[in-house]
């Protein structure tokens, strides 16, 4: 068991080594293209920046620099290969080279031996199934020889192989193959082929990847697969994601194989211990007995010690008795009391320090506080100076203001005079303006109600639009509804007469076409369904499940090959729309169900799909298989029993879903429910019943369609009767406004009338400027007494401030020098009262310690009298025992023990056997734990792996996908088309619609409504998405064009062109029949022209590609 456990384990490290490098590797291609695109326009700029771009890169170790140094293909040569003799050898250059020739001048053999020479089989070239087809006729071998570069950091063996690997390739007659690996001097290094997976995994070279190498045989096939499933295996299988997926369900597989073993081993386990046990026993009860000697033994040393141990308690008691005496409690009190003096001493003298300190500081402040008293006087004398002169200039300015006033006075009076003869036309003017005033407000307040008015209606016309909107949006639904509901009622009543009218109105007429086109044998094999109509359900209560499961296929078809998929469609094109038609499935028919048991669900208590229904042939079975996985889905009727099963405890083996009998899809992670109630459409429901429920719903639709209408039309009532008064409303609102500005313009043209002008009273107006100067020149005077009188203040308060903080800290010292001496007082009372204390202590002391002294003599005698008890212990047993016990007491135990080895002696058989056979088993138990213990925990680790390794892949698979979206739509745009691709990672499944030029609006995207050529276009378009989503040193491509046009060849020539110089470092070999005079002249370009064959030639290589 350990041992194939082991194998598993190595083999599920090395696949998550080979996943980490993968991820590594597109995370490397997205890091690679954007340095790329950095390098490309620094060489535009300048040469020298370009270097230097790649030589930041080198630290890395899949830099750039390398990219192009390693994996590369220098060279083949092909001898004695399919009908050449000899061809080659070609030196491909390191970026885009074009191989051109006529048919069967070897441009698909050099392809063939590309594969061949780096380890690929004959059944990956699609020209044939075993490598002797491969050499040519009336020879005994064939020879391939390819060169791959081997330079840089990354080299491989850069110290064994040099700057090149020579692979070479003997294919013998018989078909066997012998690989001789050689170093740059052509020297063999290695014959095996473990050496050249080595090397082409270090150089990332997937020969059996069809995005490195596409043959010509696998591009036709794609350009005519109609399969979606067929196109998303391509890109699973182009990007490695398909060779991933596989080694992951391979671990758990393993996972579950090795669990498997570890029950079974634990049970082993089990039988193990008991044999241990068993031994143990019997091992014990003999390592007893040695226990029971030695014990022996060791109770008589103790006796021997034991009168010795009764001595020292006696010495020890009074041991005891001296350390309490000598505690040390008397001199801990004599300390702590002198202590206290000494801090009682060091406290009063604080006191008396701090006191002469404040005394100090009082006779400093007291000069201070004489000397601000001195200048506070000063400075108050001088402050009173300053007020007598600010108080005169004030009074001196009042004067001159006051004269001002009186001139003011006068000259307003002779104004006043010459007035009065136009005071009645003022009076007049004024009353006029009055009224227009009031007219005024009165229009103004009326305009200001009409616009309230206006935006109320307006949002109330708003809100009645927005609800016929809403009303209107609706209606449409039900009618949607109502047709609905009809077509389906039509359709039952169809089915009356006809079963298969159920799966669509015409069906029965395609039924009889496609029986009618059998007969006239247009058909290879009779196309079978719709696969509804030819399966059956063995529980009716499993009907909804059943039915809830294969839903998308109830219509589907299947062909045995995309001939008879073709007529079928020609078949359906009358009756069907294109949009409406029937799936059509394309597998081989086969008289036999696929065997599903190591890969179906099997439940004890639960049914799979498959077990579940019945089909009228094993294609349909082998079907569903293929498509649905019918052989993975339980059928579980309760929907709490499934959710238990598939959520919350561990989900059964090999099953993906489940569904209930109501029609609930439950996964492992999450679960689905139908919005309503699911009837049975298909698989022998009740039509009857079914047409009641859609008559039903009809009335319903009707009932209601018309309470909408009556609703409708009254709100369309009330929104025309809201238009009318808001039109009114808005007229009155105009009116008012004109008679507005006709009334401001008379209040304007009244204001705007001249008074007269009065007489000239200049000469008085000389005299009040005189005296404003003199007013001004005061009133400065004013501000600057002002202000020094402001300053003089300051000054004055900044003393006092002064002076007061000097008086407050000398009544502060004084009352610090009160509160000082009364502690003086009370450290000297606390001083004396302690060493009254201290000398009490000491005469205590002094008769405590003549009592220590008088046990110590006593302690002196007793250890004297030990020592002779001591010697005669020695002479028992050298060494002192612990004697915890009496001598009674050991007395007693001696004598039990005698008896006891005595009688378990007469018991016992051999002791080495014993020992020897219990030794042997408990090391096997322990090894085999150790081992069961160690790999559950390397299970429990790995499963951990693979959970966060699977949400990694779904990741990467997600980006890959969008990524290749974006790519594949930026190259149609090259062509004026438009189109998507979709992704159904659930189905497996790969969309591809384009839509030709002229017709983007159409509803119908299908790819084969285009013509060969856009279809080759589209296809190169796909590859090309694919490669830069994925990296190989080098890419080849059999003969894109053949099926282009001029123009679509030119744009796929100018992608790849464009593809090749983004990616310098990657090599490119395209294969074409036609010309490539078109192509630009470029250091970077080389075409390789091959000569026209024979005809002989020709003839040879068309029956060896026949074979």
């Amino acid at each position: 068991m350990s041992m194939k456990s082991l194998v598993m384990i190595d083999r599920c490290f090395r696949t998550l080594r080979l996943h980490n490098l993968f991820m590594a590797m597109n995370k490397r291609k997205l890091k690679t293209q954007t340095e790329a695109k950095a390098n490309k326009s620094k060489r535009c700029l300048a040469p020298d920046e370009g270097f230097k771009d790649e030589d930041s890169l080198e630290d890395h170790p899949f830099s750039t620099s390398s990219l192009g140094d390693i994996g590369v293909i220098e060279s083949i040569t092909l001898k004695n290969f399919m009908c050449h003799q000899n061809l080659g050898p070609f030196q491909f250059g390191p970026n885009v080279n074009f191989i051109v020739g006529n048919n069967g001048s070897g441009k698909s053999a050099i392809l063939t031996a590309l594969i061949v020479g780096l380890g690929g089989k004959a059944t990956m070239t699609n020209r044939g199934v075993s490598l002797k087809g491969f050499v040519k006729n009336g020879e005994g071998h064939a020879d391939v020889t390819v060169k791959l570069r081997n330079r840089g950091m990354d080299a491989y063996k850069g110290d064994v192989y040099g700057d090149c690997i020579i692979v070479e390739q003997r294919i013998t007659s018989d078909g066997c193959r012998l690989c001789k690996i050689k170093n740059k001097s052509g020297q063999i290094i290695s014959n095996k082929k473990e050496e050249l997976m080595s090397i082409l995994d270090h150089f990332n070279i997937q020969v059996d990847n069809p995005v490195s190498i596409l043959n010509q045989e696998m591009s036709k096939q794609f350009l005519h697969s109609k399969s979606e499933a067929d196109k998303y295996k391509f890109f699973m299988k182009a990007t490695l994601l398909e060779q991933m997926r596989r080694d992951y369900i391979h671990i758990k597989q393993t996972e579950e194989v090795t669990r498997d073993q570890v029950e079974r081993q634990e049970e082993c386990l089990k039988d193990l211990r008991q044999d241990y046990m068993l031994k143990k026993e019997r091992y014990e009860s003999l390592a007893s007995l040695d226990e029971m000697t030695k014990t022996l033994e060791g109770l008589q040393r103790k006796m021997a010690w034991c009168l010795v141990r009764e001595k020292e308690c006696q010495i020890e008691q009074l041991k005891e008795q001296i350390e309490k005496e000598v505690d040390g409690k008397f001199e801990e009190k004599l300390l702590l009391c002198q202590s206290k003096v000494t801090q009682a001493m060091n406290k009063v003298n604080d006191i008396q320090k701090k006191l002469e300190k404040v005394r100090e500081e009082d006779r400093s402040l007291a000069g201070e506080y004489q000397r601000l008293k001195e200048e506070l006087k000063a400075k108050s004398k001088e402050q009173k100076g300053q007020e007598v002169v600010y108080f005169r200039a004030e009074n001196k300015l009042k004067q001159l203001e006051k004269e001002q006033c009186l001139l003011s006075e006068r000259i307003h009076k002779i104004r006043h005079n010459e007035s009065q003869n136009k005071e009645v036309e003022r009076v007049k003017r004024l009353k006029k303006m009055g009224a227009l005033k009031k007219l005024l407000e009165k229009h103004e307040t009326q305009a200001a109600e009409l616009n309230q008015e206006l935006k109320d209606k307006q949002q109330a016309l708003f809100k009645g639009r927005e609800e016929f909107d809403k009303l209107s949006m609706e209606e449409k639904n039900i009618k949607v509804a109502l047709e609905a509901k009809l077509k389906r009622k039509n359709q039952l009543l169809a089915s009356r007469s006809n079963r298969l009218r159920i799966f669509g109105e015409r069906m029965p007429e395609l039924i009889e076409s496609i029986n009618k086109a059998h007969a006239q044998g247009r058909f290879t094999h009779k196309p079978l369904g719709p696969i509804g109509a030819c399966i059956s359900v063995k529980d009716p209560g499993l009907t909804v499940a059943v039915e809830s499961c294969l839903r998308g296929f109830m219509k589907t078809f299947c062909c045995d090959n995309y001939r008879d998929e073709k007529v079928l469609e020609e078949l359906m094109a009358p009756h069907f729309q294109r949009s409406s038609r029937p799936q059509i499935i394309v597998c081989r028919f086969t008289e036999k169900v696929y065997n599903v048991q190591g890969r179906g669900v099997n439940h004890p208590d639960f049914p799979s799909v498959l077990d579940t229904i019945t089909c009228t042939s094993p294609v349909i079975t082998n079907c569903l298989i293929d498509m649905r996985g019918i052989e993975c889905i339980l059928i579980i009727k309760d929907t709490a029993v499934a959710r238990r099963v598939m959520m919350h405890n561990r989900p059964p083996r090999n099953c993906r879903e489940a569904f209930t009998a109501e029609g609930d899809q439950v996964y492992t992670n999450r679960s689905y429910a139908p919005d309503k109630n699911v009837l049975i459409k298909y698989l022998g429901g009740d039509p009857e019943a079914e047409i009641r429920l859609v008559e039903s719903e009809v009335e319903n639709h009707r009932a209601q369609l018309s309470r909408f209408q009556l609703h409708l039309n009254s709100v369309k009532q009330d929104i025309q009767a809201m238009e009318d008064k808001m039109n009114s409303v808005i007229i009155t609102c105009k009116k008012n406004q004109a008679s507005v500005n006709q009334v401001k313009a008379s209040i304007s043209e009244l204001e705007n009338i001249e008074e007269s002008q009065v007489e000239d009273i200049s000469t008085l107006e000389e005299d009040a400027q005189e005296i404003q100067q003199k007013i001004d020149l005061e009133r400065q005077n004013v501000e600057k007494t002002k202000t020094e009188l402001d300053k003089q203040q300051e000054g004055l308060t900044d003393v006092d401030q002064k002076f007061q903080n000097v008086r407050n800290k000398i009544e502060q010292l004084t009352d610090d020098t009160d509160q000082l001496k009364e502690e003086q007082v009370k450290g000297e009372a606390e001083c004396s009262k302690l060493d009254q204390t201290l000398k009490i202590l000491e005469k205590k002391a002094r008769t405590h310690e003549e009592n220590i002294q008088s046990i110590r003599n006593e302690l002196t005698a007793k250890e004297e009298e030990i020592q002779e008890f001591i010697e005669k212990a020695k002479k028992i047993c050298p060494e002192r025992q612990s004697a915890d016990r009496s001598t009674k007491s050991l007395d007693t135990e001696i004598t039990r023990l005698r008896q006891k080895i005595t009688a378990q002696e007469q018991s016992h058989g051999d002791k080495e056997k014993v020992i020897r056979d219990y030794a042997e088993a408990h090391e096997n138990y322990r090894s085999k734990s150790n081992q069961l213990r160690d790999l559950k925990k390397f299970i429990d680790c790995l499963d951990n792996i693979m959970t966060d390794r699977q949400a990694r892949y779904k990741t990467l698979r997600r980006s890959l996908s969008v990524r290749c979206k974006l790519y594949f739509n930026n190259f149609l745009i090259k062509l004026q088309c438009c189109g998507s691709m979709k992704f159904d990672h659930n189905n497996e499944t790969l969309s591809i619609s384009v839509k030709p030029p002229g017709q983007e609006n159409d509803t119908v995207s299908d790819m084969r409504s285009l013509s060969g050529g856009e279809r080759s276009f589209s296809t190169v378009c796909f590859i090309l998405s694919l490669w830069e989503i994925t990296e190989s040193p080098f890419r080849c491509l059999d003969e894109f064009d053949v099926y282009m046009d001029m123009h679509n060849r030119r744009i796929s020539l100018d992608l790849l062109l464009e593809l090749s110089e983004r990616q310098h470092l990657r090599q490119f070999v395209f294969i074409t029949p036609q010309t490539t005079c078109n192509l630009p002249k470029s250091d970077h370009i080389k075409i390789h022209q091959l000569e026209d064959p024979e005809r002989g030639g020709i003839q040879e290589e068309e029956a060896s590609h026949r074979r």
